[in-house]
């Protein structure tokens, strides 16, 4: 097929898609959003969501979004409205939004609350656990008209999900400290995402049941757990740097043993569909921690 024929088959799809009335979709706060058309200018307020909007192929109706939402490359072109510790409504606003989508525990209840009283349509999405992304797409694709792409997507992710599932359902747990930053110590408890990838490698997370989603810990604490594993991600610094620090606890299985990792951050904190790229990161390492414990 000829490449201009091909362009031109892909213009028609878009146009097509442009059409398409928006299904009902309700947001995390149980609110069912009053958008009839498919949204056209969109405010992401979230990295993630970014993610997932550029994943179903409606990222050319984002306007506006936050710092650091930087994938794909395109992304990075987008005009920035705030960060995730203000958002200028002032320059929101002149970008004209019919639709703005929120992260629930991401953006403050006071930014959600106002951007609701200037009577614009917003979708709130909570931080979900793994399975929670695939929902996530199929709701984008009714607010967008992007359905068939986003139920592909959500289908490709579910099945993918599924597969490493399967491979370390009969996993020997492994207690695994997960560092998200070093100054002050912290980690995460057991209703964050990634504590849900702990899960599904087999991980077991010493502090799920803290009651802080993202809570902070003492050095004794982790002494005491004296995980088999630690991983960190690699915005709390680099290898070295968490090696430095850990090293001088020789006290540690995971010291004794050399089983200290990073993963980047930005696989295994977002929960767009990347993440999986991380959790088979994060399986092989507690796999490889897993065999060297029984030698």
């Amino acid at each position: 097929m000829r490449t201009g024929s091909l362009w031109l088959i892909c213009l028609f799809s878009g146009l097509l898609n442009l059409s398409v009335l928006a299904a009902p979709a309700t947001d995390s706060h149980g609110m069912r959003l009053p958008t009839r058309k498919a949204a056209q200018r969109i405010i992401s307020l979230a990295p993630h969501l970014t993610e997932m909007l550029f994943t179903i192929g409606a990222g050319q109706r984002i306007v506006g979004t936050l710092a650091y939402s930087d994938f794909p490359p395109a992304a990075r072109d987008i005009p920035r409205v705030g960060d995730a510790f203000r958002i200028d409504m002032e320059r929101l606003l002149a970008l004209r939004p019919d639709l703005v989508l929120a992260w629930q525990g991401g953006n403050s209840a006071a930014d959600i609350t106002q951007l609701k009283a200037l009577g614009l349509p917003v979708y709130v999405a909570a931080a979900p656990q793994l399975t929670g992304i695939a929902d996530q797409l199929v709701d984008l694709g009714r607010l967008t008209g992007w359905q068939s792409a986003a139920g592909r997507a959500a289908s490709n992710y579910r099945a993918e999900l599924q597969r490493l599932r399967q491979r370390y359902r009969d996993a020997r747990p492994l207690t695994v400290f997960f560092e998200i930053w070093n100054r002050p110590l912290m980690t995460i408890n057991g209703r964050h995402i990634i504590s849900d990838a702990l899960r599904l490698c087999g991980g077991r997370n010493p502090f799920a049941a803290l009651p802080s989603l993202a809570p902070t810990v003492s050095l004794e604490a982790v002494l005491l757990a004296n995980p088999q594993l630690i991983v960190a991600t690699s915005s709390g610094g680099g290898k070295d740097a968490l090696l430095s620090f850990w090293q001088r606890w020789d006290s540690l299985e995971a010291v004794r043993r050399q089983q200290i990792y990073t993963i980047p951050a930005e696989l295994i904190t977002r929960p767009s569909t990347r993440i999986l790229q991380g959790v088979k990161a994060l399986c092989g390492i507690i796999a490889g921690a897993r065999a060297a414990s029984a030698r």
